[in-house]
């Protein structure tokens, strides 16, 4: 059979269900093999859309996400997205074309080295040079994306060898199993925690997937141990309970890092050294239990005195299984925390005043989804809020990014969920700068019929950096730009267009949107002006006061 043909069945063998992208000259052969089979092409308007919109296939179903482009600038839109599903451990394939490499078709000619180009960014990079290597290279690529840590991978498909006839065989899976922790290590962790006053569990990034959220349901249910989540940790465990003490939204100073500082046991699953440190480790200060499936790297903040390795899930089951509720264990700083926290952001989260805040539109987010809503975040000063005030009560049911923290992804992001889970409201928090970043693709979410809401949070500004730029007191400069007209732009491409104009209205035109199957774009004219005060002081005021 042709290669191009062998190389969609290994795809197909693997489970693909859709290819993200858009091809190419060099591609052609691969898309008319596309065309018979049962992965369906979702056709783009840029490249790094597609790449967004795997790498979110993959973080939600862990299974591998699929982008394709052709070569050069095809190619180097992809090197954003392989960089974001690599730091954010997210599963996903690029495949990418190239000129023939047996004979020269138009010299060099948009000839780049791709393979070269996404090594630092990925898991495994290669050139297929023979249409005979095909399900060996597919099916390598497909377990080093897949495993833990899961990531990026890239293969280069060259228009001749596409082209070319070969009578190999596919190359079937084999079975595997995570390792799991040692015993000894494990029974280590039980005794630390027992015998520890004030215990906290710290939920990181490598716990947002598996089946880690149901066995940490059940340790907390059977000890009472409270809970703290970082940005990308967020929902593993229902963030509705007493006994979540907050987010890692903040590097320090916030409410929840009273009660980290009170701990004299760290318990901190799925650390992931991609996001900022959500505490600082010093000698002589509280003990770590460090809990993933590969073991810590060490820094100077952080150094762990007990590393329980090997699959998250199972090393929680056990050592469920072995601890029991300690009458010594004292967690009544913690509830003070906890209700400190709920205190101010209730107060904080029903200013009227417009434009709006950011702590109102948070509430009127939460209000108007459900718990097993989707919302989508791209990158800005918002996802600080949404962090810290959204409290999520499933896993990947707020989807930022605090690795690559990269500008662009919200939209295609909540296009790959709604496709992912059609029977669930998704809603996608951009702000104006991030959404004009990938905004074509609002035509790929009609033509596809989802059913999703933008919210677009105006300032007419990069806000994140003005914050920024405050906050070392500069002067403003630099950071500010006009915008389209956002309903008018939405309504250009078939979609739905509102603009709110008083905190009020908000919430009943989200719940309206959320309701209507369509394309809906809000335009929320948002006030960061009060972020530094709020932030860098009154928070910080008041939870020293605890």
């Amino acid at each position: 059979m042709k290669a191009s043909d062998l190389f969609v069945k290994a795809l197909e063998a693997e489970g693909v269900e859709y290819i993200f992208g858009i091809p190419g000259e060099e591609n052609l052969d691969l898309l008319e093999s596309l065309r018979g089979s049962s992965i369906k092409l979702i056709l783009t308007r840029h490249e790094q859309g597609a790449g967004f919109m795997a790498a979110t296939y993959g973080r939600l179903t862990g299974k591998v996400g699929v982008c394709l482009s052709t070569l050069g600038p095809g190619a180097t839109n992809l090197v954003t997205p392989a960089a974001y599903a690599q730091l954010g451990a997210m599963p996903m394939m690029v495949i990418t074309g190239q000129k023939p490499i047996k004979t020269s078709k138009q010299g060099r000619f948009q000839v780049i080295d791709v393979v070269d180009m996404m090594r630092p960014i990925t898991k495994y990079t290669t050139q297929v040079v023979s249409g005979d290597r095909i399900p060996s290279v597919v099916r390598e690529a497909y377990r080093l994306a897949s495993e833990e840590r899961p990531g990026a991978v890239h293969i280069e498909l060259p228009e001749d060898i596409a082209a070319e006839i070969t009578l190999m065989p596919l190359i079937n899976g084999s079975v595997s199993r995570r390792p799991i922790a040692e015993y000894k290590a494990i029974n280590r962790a039980v005794e630390m925690i027992e015998a520890a006053k004030s215990p906290v569990l710290l939920i990181g990034a490598g716990a947002n997937r598996k089946l880690t959220s149901k066995m940490l349901t059940e340790f907390v249910e059977k000890t009472g141990i409270p809970y703290i989540t970082t940005q990308m940790g967020k929902g593993v465990l229902d963030e509705h309970g007493e006994l979540f003490l907050g987010n890692t939204a903040l590097s320090d100073g916030d409410f929840v890092h009273r009660a980290i500082n009170a701990a004299d046991l760290i318990i901190n699953v799925g650390h992931d050294v991609v996001e900022k440190p959500p505490f600082f480790m010093k000698p002589g200060g509280s003990k770590v239990i460090h809990v993933n499936f590969a073991s810590a790297a060490v820094d100077p903040v952080y150094f762990p005195q007990l590393e329980v390795t090997g699959d998250i899930a199972n090393s929680i089951w056990q050592i469920k299984e072995q601890i029991s509720r300690q009458d010594s264990w004292d967690f009544e700083f913690f509830h003070k925390v906890h209700d400190a926290y709920v205190q101010h952001r209730s107060e904080s989260e029903n200013d009227d005043r417009f434009p709006i805040l950011p702590e109102r539109f948070v509430r009127d987010v939460r209000e108007a989804m459900p718990k097993n809503g989707i919302v989508t975040l791209d990158n800005g000063v918002y996802k600080i809020w949404f962090a810290r005030n959204y409290p999520a009560a499933f896993p990947n049911t707020l989807l930022l990014d605090n690795a690559l923290a990269t500008m662009g992804a919200g939209l295609p992001s909540a296009m790959a969920a709604k496709m992912v889970h059609p029977d669930r409201p998704v809603i996608t928090v951009c702000g104006d700068g991030g959404f004009m970043m990938n905004s074509q693709e609002l035509e790929t979410a009609v033509r596809l019929n989802l059913h999703i809401v933008v919210l677009i949070l105006r300032d007419d500004a990069y806000g994140m950096i003005k914050w920024k730029q405050a906050n070392m007191e500069f002067e403003n400069f630099g950071l500010d730009y006009g915008n389209p007209d956002f309903v008018k732009y939405v309504e250009s491409y078939g979609g739905k267009g509102w603009r709110v104009e008083s905190a009020a209205e908000l919430l009943p035109q989200l719940k309206q949107c959320l309701a209507e199957p369509a394309v809906h774009l809000i335009d929320v004219p948002v006030d960061y002006s009060l972020n530094d005060e709020t932030l860098n002081k009154t928070i910080k005021e008041l939870s020293s006061k605890i």
